[in-house]
This record gives C-alpha cells, structure tokens and sequence, in this order.
C-alpha cells in the first residue's frame, strides 16, 4: 500500500478580465488628484500665454484698438528692423561677457572652499550667497555709483594709473561690462554652491592619493575637480545660457532716462527689453510677440546646442 502525501491546495487565480477585483473610483483618481493641481497652473499661466503669444504674432494687435490679421508680416518687418539686430547683438555680447566668468570664478571659488582649513568655513560658504538674494534694485544702485563717469571708486582708480575716466552707462563695451559684472556679480555666488555641493560628495580619499602620487593643486583641479563637476557644470551652462538670454531687469534700470532703450543709442537694449518696448511702451503687441517667438527659438537652439556639445564631452569622458 503507498501512502500518499497531502497535497496544498493551489492559489486562486487572479483574473485580469472584468471579474476582477478594481479599486474604488476615488482611489483610482486620488494620484491624479495630486498631481493635478501644477498641471492646471502650468496649463493656465504657462502653456496657454506660450501658445496665445504665437497666435498673437500674427495679428496687427493693438490692446485698445483693432486686432488685424497679417500673416508673418510681424516676422518680416522684424528681421529687417536693425534695432532687433542690435538688441541680439546686445544680448548676446552681455550674456557672454557675464557667463564665461561667472562659470569659472564660481569653479574656482567652489574648489578653493572646498580644500581650505578655514575657521568659520560655513559662514564663508553661506556669505558667497548674500549677492543672489540681493535686491537687483539695490545691486543697481550700488553698481551705477561704481561705474560713475565723475565719482565712480572704478573711475578713480583708473585715474590712479594716470587713465582718463570711461563713461561706462553711454558706451556700448562699457554699458556691456557693466551690466555683465552686475550678472556674475548676482549668480556666481549660487553657483559656487552647486559647484561646493557636488564635490562634497567626491571622497576626500582620492585627492589625499593623488597628492601622494604627487600631483600638485592644478592637476588635482584639472583630472579630478573638473571631471567630478561634469554633469553640474553642464546643467549650470544650459540655465545660464537660458537666463542670460533673457535678461532684463539689468538693463532696465541702469539708465534713468529712456530706460526702454537702456540709453538714447540703444547701446544696451537687449532683447526683451526691446520686446517690453514695443508690446508695453508703443502697444504693437504683434510685433512683441513676434519678438518673443524669435527669442524662444534662440534660446532652444543655443540650448540644443550646449546639449549636444555637452552630451558629447560627456561620451568622450567615460
């Protein structure tokens, strides 16, 4: 006689037709819910004015007047208008002037924070961000005394060297240094934490080897600093590039006289401020939308390039 052994009796099959168990509504929807709620905002106060702005670009629109149908006309007079060539020249000039040492000073800073026996090193690394949450108002204020033609500390010093004072607000290169040092003077400091942040992460392990290997503070920057802050750096280039396109507040109030136009020559008007000129000060909202649509694409495409050059410095560096 064979005995026989109990058998466990096999689970219940789970159904994934109609017969099975479903949750209820509410908590199907309940991370819907959540989320909802930026989207909503997004959608009113961010995709609708982003798509509303190209409609309006092709309209003759007046706010207190007729809106008329013109095609891409708003697109045409813009390319042939030289104050829109000046303000890109403009912009572009500031926003490098302004990001390039911007980038490096806050490189350096973060690396030299970072490796210095500092007393008081976490006040030294919260003080670097005191400029980024300066008033721009005030940052402009204190950088027009500056700069000043007759009383500016620059100017004085320049005078020192037997150098005769720049008029830096009513000339084109010295309007640009001007508002480029007002930028990397506000960002470096923010950036500089993005930098710190990510090499305190590094273990402290490799430097102490590669010292002993012999590699001096330059080398020690170059093959483990640089390498270790690639992907920061590259995200930094891209929203630097983004916000340096698009600067504004600067330029408008650095000249207190025709501050539409940062100055009776345009010598500083940049791009959305010339937009701001037009839609806001003459009302032709068409042609500040068109404006605006250029600058949208410039900043994609300037932004689609640092990607595609920073995905490939990425590849090259593995």
């Amino acid at each position: 006689m064979t005995a026989t052994l109990p058998t466990r009796p096999a689970p219940p099959a789970v159904s994934s037709g109609p017969s099975a168990v479903r949750l209820p509504l509410r908590e199907r929807i309940a991370p819907y819910a959540y989320i909802a709620p930026f989207f909503v905002l997004f959608g009113v106060f961010g995709l609708l004015p982003f798509l509303f702005t190209f409609y309006i670009a092709l309209f003759d629109w007046n706010p207190i007047g007729d809106q008329t149908f013109i095609g891409v006309d708003n697109f045409t007079r813009m390319f042939a208008d030289p104050r829109f060539w000046n303000a890109t020249g403009n912009t572009i000039s500031i926003w490098l002037l302004s990001t390039i040492p911007q980038l490096l000073v806050a490189l350096l800073l973060a690396h030299v924070l970072n490796h210095a026996r500092l007393r008081f090193a976490l006040f030294f690394r919260m003080s670097i961000l005191v400029p980024y949450i300066t008033s721009v108002a005030a940052t402009a204020i204190v950088f027009a005394q500056l700069f000043d033609r007759d009383y500016g500390l620059l100017n004085w010093l320049l005078g020192l060297f037997g150098i005769n004072a720049i008029d830096f607000a009513q000339t084109v290169w010295g309007s640009h240094v001007l508002l480029a040092t007002m930028v990397a003077w506000r960002w470096f400091g923010y950036t500089a934490l993005l930098y710190l942040a990510s090499l305190q992460a590094v273990p402290r392990d490799i430097y102490d080897a590669a010292a002993i290997d012999g590699a001096g503070g330059w080398a020690q920057f170059r093959h483990i600093t640089v390498p270790s802050l690639r992907p920061v750096i590259i995200f930094t280039v891209v929203t630097s590039t983004i916000g340096g396109l698009q600067i504004f507040t600067e330029p408008l109030l650095l000249s207190t006289t025709n501050n539409q136009t940062c100055g009776a020559a345009r010598q500083c008007q940049t791009l959305t401020l010339f937009l701001y000129e037009q839609g806001f000060g003459q009302y032709r909202f068409g042609y500040g939308a068109a404006i605006g649509v250029a600058l949208f694409v410039m900043v994609v495409v300037v932004a689609a390039i640092n990607y595609l050059l920073s995905s490939r410095i990425r590849g090259e560096g593995r």
